[in-house]
């Protein structure tokens, strides 16, 4: 059994920066993939990043490849993703995900989730 908490998100203008943080409970925490999805009310998740077991390989939506960047402290059982030059259409409440299937990019195949954090970007 795992336990995702995020933090970290708020309020920020438009070309601003946040850095999101997750932090997982479990004793197998390092040998998880992990990832961060995006909500938008009304609309499904959105697949962000995602992350190795051991931090080498790393994957990006193309709306956010070049300006988020994904890590990993497997010691401080902890996941983060940093966001720059934010702009409005990255407001969302975004997910620490643990563990996937075969298709990172789907939500069903992640299969611990956070509570979420919202990030606003104003322009």
């Amino acid at each position: 059994q795992v336990q995702l908490v995020e933090s970290g998100g708020g309020l920020v203008q438009a070309g601003g920066s946040l850095r999101l943080s997750c932090v997982a409970s479990g004793r197998t925490f390092s040998s998880y993939r992990m990832g961060w999805f995006r909500q938008v009310p009304g609309q499904e998740r959105e697949f962000v990043a995602a992350i190795s077991w051991n931090g080498d390989g790393t994957y990006y939506a193309d709306s956010v490849k070049g300006r988020f960047t994904i890590s990993r402290d497997n010691a401080k059982n902890g996941v983060y993703v940093q966001m720059n030059s934010l702009k409005p259409e990255d407001t969302a409440v975004y997910y620490c995900v643990a563990e996937s299937g075969s298709d990172y990019r789907h939500q069903n195949s992640w299969y611990y989730w956070g509570q979420g954090t919202q990030v606003t970007v104003s322009s």
